[in-house]
């Protein structure tokens, strides 16, 4: 069985920029404490994933990469 890597967004696999995964004792609170998050971002989390790692910011928009790749 593979280990979740928290670090790692588990819709796109980028940084999700998480600080409570970025260091074991840290105190601060994730970015996400404080942004909305999409729902429907949230449904396309794999259960395995769900309540163990962060979204990424631009996941948790709800922005699909193939709409990311054009908004460049």
């Amino acid at each position: 069985m593979q280990s979740t890597r928290t670090d790692l967004c588990p819709l796109c696999g980028n940084a999700n920029q998480c600080d409570m995964a970025s260091t074991a004792d840290s105190s601060a609170p994730c970015w996400c404490f404080s942004t909305p998050i999409s729902k429907e971002a949230l449904a396309k989390v794999p259960n395995d994933q769900v309540d163990k790692a962060c979204l990424c910011p631009r996941c948790a928009a709800g922005i699909e990469a193939s709409e990311a790749a054009v908004q460049r």
